[in-house]
């Protein structure tokens, strides 16, 4: 067990020596992009997408499953959340952290 806890303590110092973070921060990232991607799927934007093109994909998107045409409640919330971590990413990335 001393062995096993060793190795991981080893092989977490290495992963921060060689990337600048630690194994956990570096799952976080991954969890975040993977939403992220999701996120331009359903909006249907790239990753270079401008403030001003994610808030017209929402505005489209809203055209199609607001609850007044058809759609439902949980899609204007999914895409509210989509344009809402977008807009985040931008915010972060504009402010350099």
């Amino acid at each position: 067990m001393g062995k096993l806890l060793i190795l991981v303590l080893l092989a977490s110092l290495a992963t921060k020596w060689l990337s600048g973070r630690w194994p956990w921060q570096l799952m976080q990232e991954s969890e975040r992009s993977q939403k992220e991607a999701l996120a331009r799927a359903l909006l249907g934007v790239d990753r270079s997408a401008s403030r001003t093109d994610i808030t017209e994909a929402h505005r489209r998107l809203l055209a199609q499953v607001h609850p007044d045409r058809g759609g439902s409640n949980e899609a204007v919330h999914q895409a509210t959340a989509a344009r809402d971590l977008l807009l985040a990413r931008l915010a972060r990335t504009e402010t350099g952290s």
